[in-house]
């Protein structure tokens, strides 16, 4: 052969599997970096959420060997005769709130707070239940003498926060933001799948690992739950 000469490629050569096409590596790469940004934001949003949730979890899980004292407070007071004129009058319904003016003057005679919230009306007197997380308080007005009792029970942080868990008592606010939080947690469990999937061919361990974690809570469900 002439020095020079073009050489001609062997037919093993040419035989030879090729690369994947560019387009298929772009569109893997562009959905790999969409995975990624979605994962780690989700990640950040629900972060604190998920912390809170999973220690309330072991809280509620051992609530019963978990002491707490409750801590009552009773508080009377007077409604002046201007204000006592408002709820001896007939409500619109059995259960309309106060009358704002009544409202705002126990806020600052009994430091509980009735503005807004349904109440029970009788012949004898006017009854407010004010639960909220942590606490149970409510309130009663003589509607012929104007006396006022309010009790509010605290019964602690865990307690707050195990309410919270719950959605007990925590107003539309925290229903959005619950709601909210498990859409990011489904965002971010759902992008760690596809990431899984995608990185499953070079660690054997995966598909291994996440069938355990759904074969454990199915056995103990269906052996050890009646």
């Amino acid at each position: 052969m002439a020095r020079g000469a073009p050489v001609s490629a062997s037919p093993s050569s040419a035989a030879r599997p090729t690369h994947k096409a560019p387009g298929k590596r772009k569109a893997r790469a562009f959905w790999l970096k969409q995975l990624h940004s979605w994962h780690w934001i989700s990640a950040a949003i629900s972060l604190i959420g998920m912390m809170l949730f999973a220690i309330t979890g072991i809280t509620l899980n051992h609530a019963d060997s978990i002491g707490a004292a409750p801590k009552v407070e009773e508080r009377t007071a007077t409604l002046p005769s201007a204000l006592l004129a408002q709820i001896e009058a007939a409500p619109d319904s059995a259960d309309a709130p106060l009358p704002a003016p009544v409202a705002k003057h126990l806020r600052q005679a009994v430091s509980l707070d009735a503005t807004g919230r349904a109440a029970e009306w009788s012949d004898e007197e006017v009854y407010v239940a004010l639960p909220g997380p942590g606490s149970d308080a409510w309130i009663t007005i003589d509607r012929a003498t104007g006396a006022v009792t309010a009790e509010r029970t605290d019964r602690g942080w865990i307690s707050y926060f195990n309410d919270l868990h719950k959605g007990r008592n925590t107003g539309g606010t925290w229903s959005w933001f619950i709601d909210i939080f498990a859409v990011a947690c489904i965002v971010f469990t759902l992008t760690g799948l596809l990431l899984l999937q995608l990185h499953a061919r070079h660690r054997p361990s995966t598909w291994p690992l996440v069938g355990l974690g759904l074969l454990i809570p199915l056995v103990i469900a269906l052996l050890f739950i009646h």
